[in-house]
């Protein structure tokens, strides 16, 4: 996992631990904290020296005492002074005393000094500021989901305020707001801190030093993480340019020694550079740790203009409102990131859009919509006896196998890999399965529920790459700053129980929310475009006549469709035949007539288009 590696941590370094997915960035952290023994080598820390620890292990704790008396545990000292002031109080109504009165001053001064007046409000203002309610703050921590009880024992670890704080991907369970109040946190914090984390706008924000996992190794970059790609592009030219030449003085020397290696006269100079060539200490050769994504994504069928429409919608759970009287409309081309803090309604909105959840109003799918559902429950339906390629093969694209290895290929599974069975897959490999999956379906609208958690850089760069070309339409909810960026073309956010759409960028959108926030108290707040409710017209019969008309073209040019489609694969299989490819006039006749098709049915194809915008 490592040889020889070394690195310092200052008093108040904030460093990410970055690298690709099993290359030991938790290990390291597990040896720092003691959980793990060094095979050689040591660790070395101060006296003074206290380590808060953040992990994934700690999703499976429960207990039935509250969440805000679990945070305040990390005031485990002042808890127990407090309890001993209560009982000596207690012990006072019935056997008072000189010298209980004198130790329950010496309690109260010493619980005064270690803040205990102050420390259940600050154990309430760091809850709250990572997505708790008051309301939350007394059920115990058993009611609360894994995501959320991270969040409590994050809750305690910054109550606690070690020396070093160690934190292993704490972005993916917790919300934009969450986010936001972490990082801000982390970046005025006193002691040092140990990030990992795959959120790059995270680690820009918080950390001053990179320190990369690789061949072995820790490499350490004095600032943020767009420091580190700068950096590591500039230090991969430098050690590039010494390989090549280290090659070619390699090659030189090489050639020195078949030429001369006969020569007696040339035997002492001969002997030196196979000495010389033996000692040399290789530079290795840069090697490219990106991926690029070169697969085209093909429909059935063509999606009329509008993919989904939701009329006057509401949903609730008992009491519990998440949308009330809404209506907004996917378009064909919109590539939407759902945003906003956890508890609005975001998921739920994903799978009221997809059809399987339950509401009231209208929900109606587009004209040949077909969809494909990600989420990471999905994992678990993978077929785990199942090989990669096999796994893929089940999907039902219609792919050949060369195209299904090279769409493995694009999400970083080489040839050997694509044998693997499920069962043995990280939860990152398992997500880039279900992500190809997924992708390769052929359906011409996507929704897609936290796609890039447990990916590591480089997948998700895939992921963004492999949307980018997606010609189709898509919903991502997705709490990943950069991966939104990179992908969206509109932004919607759930705001007192209405769907709310920006019609941009996240970036456009990030700064029209701080603008609008920042100038809410002195002047009206300017809305984002909101799709208005259809008023209902009542119809002629003229309309009616006319619809019935449109109607009947649209199912006539269908059949058309078909049927050119049809003549057409018939001439291709007749232009495939020795007898036609090897006579010039039965090729040239086939070809002219297969041209006239082509443009025949590209016109009825466009007519068909225009038909299904003007039905809706």
């Amino acid at each position: 996992m490592y040889e020889n590696a070394s690195m310092f941590i200052k008093p108040k370094d904030k460093i990410g631990l970055i690298g690709l997915n099993g290359r030991g960035k938790s290990t390291l952290l597990k040896l720092i904290n003691g959980e793990y023994s060094l095979d050689a080598g040591s660790i070395s820390k101060s006296n003074e020296c206290t380590i808060g620890f953040l992990n994934q292990d700690l999703l499976s704790y429960q207990t039935e005492d509250s969440i805000l008396t679990v945070a305040m545990g990390a005031f485990k000292e002042v808890v127990d002074i407090e309890r001993q002031i209560e009982n000596i109080i207690a012990k006072l109504e019935t056997e008072y005393s000189d010298q209980l009165v004198e130790k329950l001053t010496k309690l109260q001064e010493k619980y005064e000094q270690m803040d205990g007046y102050t420390m259940q409000s600050k154990a309430e203002e760091i809850l709250e500021g990572i997505g708790f309610t008051t309301a939350d703050l007394h059920r115990p921590l058993k009611e609360f989901s894994g995501g959320w009880r991270m969040r409590v024992m994050l809750a305690k670890l910054l109550l606690e305020k070690p020396s070093l704080l160690m934190l292993d991907e704490p972005t993916n369970h917790l919300d934009l707001p969450s986010i936001e109040w972490v990082e801000s946190y982390l970046r005025n914090y006193d002691g040092a801190v140990m990030v990992v984390s795959h959120d790059r706008q995270f680690l820009d924000n918080v950390i001053t030093k990179t320190v990369e996992v690789t061949q072995e190794q820790l490499f350490t970059y004095e600032g943020n993480y767009s420091f580190y790609l700068k950096e590591k592009e500039l230090r991969q030219e430098i050690q590039q340019g010494a390989f090549e030449n280290q090659q070619a003085k390699i090659r030189q020397t090489e050639r020195f020694i078949t030429r001369f290696k006969a020569k007696a006269s040339k035997a002492r100079q001969v002997q030196s550079r196979v000495k010389a060539l033996e000692k040399i200490d290789l530079i290795e050769e840069v090697v490219d740790d990106t991926a690029a994504v070169n697969f085209r994504f093909r429909f059935k069928q063509q999606p009329g203009r509008f993919i989904c429409t939701l009329k006057d919608v509401s949903k609730s759970y008992g009491s519990l409102e998440i949308l009330k009287h809404t209506s907004i409309s996917i378009e064909r081309g919109d590539k939407i990131a759902l945003v906003g803090a956890n508890g609005k309604g975001k998921s739920t909105l994903l799978r009221i859009v997809a059809g399987t959840e339950s509401v009231e109003g209208e929900r109606s799918m587009g004209y040949n919509v077909i969809q494909a559902f990600f989420a990471q429950h999905q994992l678990e339906s993978l077929h785990v006896e199942n090989e990669i390629l096999d796994e893929l093969k089940q999907a039902g694209s219609g792919k050949t196998e060369q195209e299904l290895r090279g769409v493995l290929g694009c999400f970083l599974f080489t040839d050997e890999d694509q044998f693997k069975k499920i069962k043995v897959l990280s939860g990152g490999e398992k997500s880039r399965v279900a992500l190809a999956k997924t992708l390769i379906s052929e359906a011409n609208f996507l929704l897609l529920d936290e796609p890039t958690n447990h990916l590591d850089f480089i997948s998700e760069n895939i992921l963004i790459q492999a949307l980018q070309q997606y010609a189709g339409s898509f919903i991502v909810v997705s709490h990943n700053r950069y991966f939104v960026s990179q992908i969206a073309n509109k932004i919607w956010y759930i705001e007192n129980k209405q769907i709310k759409e920006y019609p941009g960028t996240y970036e456009e959108y990030e700064y029209w929310r701080k603008k609008n926030d920042a100038s809410e108290p002195l002047a009206k707040k300017v809305e984002p475009i909101v799709p208005k409710k259809e008023q209902p017209v009542k119809a002629t019969n003229t309309d009616e006549k006319k619809l019935k008309v449109l109607q009947k073209e649209l199912k006539q040019l269908e059949e058309k469709i078909e049927n050119l489609e049809a003549q057409k694969k018939q001439i291709e299989d007749e232009m495939a035949k020795p007898e036609v490819y090897s006579n010039f006039e039965k090729l040239k006749q086939a070809q002219d007539s297969f041209n006239g098709l082509n443009t025949e049915l590209e016109q009825a194809t466009e007519r068909w288009s225009v038909l299904v915008e003007d039905l809706g």
